[in-house]
């Protein structure tokens, strides 16, 4: 993804959505304490994160309301069903996003390096949405929910900020991969996780 396929990174903030919705759909009821690949976080609280990163962005676009929690502390604790919980969020995401242009220059995110371009604004949001569905998902024994076809923007989108964010806390030091690895297991390493 670049600047001349800005209209992909709806497609690609729509899989990502989907992918985290998936992943949270399939948590079975004695899962959502186990441990995540999201140091010292349980599956509720990755969620919680997610969610709150969701509406953060949403709340960038629009001026509405930030998250109730702070995302980088979340409590483990979700009042009613969990997938309802994550639906508010992203449907509120899907509805800002639907109001910005493909080809906007300046998109307010909740992010230190201020506003983006559309592509690059949608793809943080996406990669955000994305790796914690693969952090759920790897949690609780369900299939990878990143494809190569995903990952490869991903990592274009990643490649441009992440850097910045781990002095944050955002995101671990980045992992070696062997030459044979593929583009999931790239992205997933760049981002400090080691691919299963």
């Amino acid at each position: 993804m670049n600047e001349t396929t800005t209209a992909s990174w709806r497609t690609l903030l729509t899989q990502a959505h989907d992918a985290l919705r998936d992943a949270v759909a399939g948590v079975g009821g004695e899962a959502w304490d186990a441990p995540t690949p999201c140091e010292k976080w349980s599956v509720t609280q990755v969620l919680q994160h997610a969610t709150g990163d969701q509406t953060a962005f949403t709340a960038a676009i629009t001026g509405g309301p930030w998250p109730s929690e702070d995302p980088f502390s979340p409590s483990g604790r979700i009042e009613g069903d969990p997938a309802a919980h994550l639906a508010v969020a992203l449907d509120a995401s899907a509805r800002a996003w639907a109001t910005v242009d493909d080809d906007a220059e300046q998109v307010p995110v909740p992010l230190p390096q201020g506003p983006m371009p559309a592509w690059l604004a949608a793809g943080a949001c996406a990669l955000d949405a994305a790796v914690h569905a693969w952090d759920i998902a790897v949690a609780t024994g369900q299939p990878s929910p990143l494809t190569p076809e995903m990952a490869l923007p991903l990592m274009e989108v990643a490649s441009r900020i992440v850097e910045p964010l781990r002095a944050y806390g955002a995101y671990a030091p980045a992992l070696e991969t062997g030459d044979d690895a593929d583009a999931v297991a790239v992205l997933l390493a760049y981002l400090g996780r080691r691919p299963m």
